[in-house]
């Protein structure tokens, strides 16, 4: 195990090496003009964060990641920005969303995250992208956004596959996380609501394919949320890579403190190798 991990830290150190040299990034508005669906606040405005790999190792892919936060904040650093590195590294291209808080109203993030999505094929030709290889990342809450957007969207605003951190999955209040419920969807929210926005519920044939990681020990969302999760992607036909760690507990991202960080990147590249 310990030469496991050695091997891994030199990969990772050569990857983030030839990344950190190669990266091309910006910062845009997600929306040009007035933004669909007011939160009620003028001051949160949607962007975009555009990290770009060098264009001789290019592979068209692309991931737009949603950074969690309880749909109350955004942990966009180790959850969003800090991703930049590893996926250029690999020649993908990342889009780092800062989604507008929902205040009640979950169509606020849902069209933000689905925006995102539609710009980055609208540039896919400027950015080397292939349209048909964009993803969908999310960690946390920003897992259920990107669940949502997975098992929703529709045309230009569907992924072709999805990347789940410690997700939030189900609105059922025995299972999910409290404030991420009440920040989506209000403080009395309605069973037809919970069911719409409960993305195991919305799994179909048609899902993309997904990436599932999470800890055992998680007691701030419940692992039942990624399994059950990977339970309908495996009924539903949808392949789907479940990875569950011993310990690590909630929100660990790109963090290096995570014990098993080096174990769940190496796992993370070979399933983006995979298709």
């Amino acid at each position: 195990m310990k030469r496991l991990k050695i091997i891994a830290l030199i990969a990772l150190l050569v990857m983030t090496s030839l990344s950190a040299a190669a990266q091309k990034s910006m910062v845009m508005n997600l929306w040009q003009g007035e933004a669909p669906n007011n939160n009620g606040d003028p001051n949160d405005t949607a962007k975009v964060y555009v990290y770009l790999p060098k264009e001789k190792i290019a592979t068209g892919r692309a991931i737009v990641i949603c950074p969690g936060g309880a749909y109350g904040v955004l942990a966009i650093g180790h959850e969003g920005k800090d991703w930049a590195g590893f996926f250029n590294g690999q020649g993908i291209a990342v889009v780092v969303l800062k989604y507008r808080m929902p205040h009640g109203n979950p169509e606020v993030p849902v069209k933000d995250a689905e925006e995102a999505i539609k710009l980055v094929r609208r540039n896919a030709a400027a950015w080397h992208i292939n349209r048909n290889d964009v993803g969908i990342m999310g960690s946390s809450a920003g897992g259920h956004l990107a669940s949502l957007i997975a098992t929703k969207s529709t045309g230009d605003a569907a992924p072709n596959f999805q990347i789940l951190f410690y997700p939030v999955i189900t609105m059922d209040p025995e299972f999910t996380h409290k404030g991420s419920l009440h920040n989506l969807l209000g403080e009395k929210p309605h069973k037809k609501q919970i069911r719409e926005y409960s993305s195991d519920m919305q799994v179909t044939r048609v899902t993309p394919r997904a990436f599932i990681t999470l800890s055992d020990d998680d007691d701030v969302v419940l692992p039942a949320n990624g399994t059950n999760y990977y339970v309908e992607c495996y009924r539903h036909d949808v392949p789907a890579s479940l990875h569950i760690y011993p310990t690590g507990g909630h929100g660990w991202g790109n963090l290096e403190s995570f014990t098993y960080h080096f174990e769940m990147m190496l796992e993370l590249k070979a399933w983006l190798k995979s298709f």
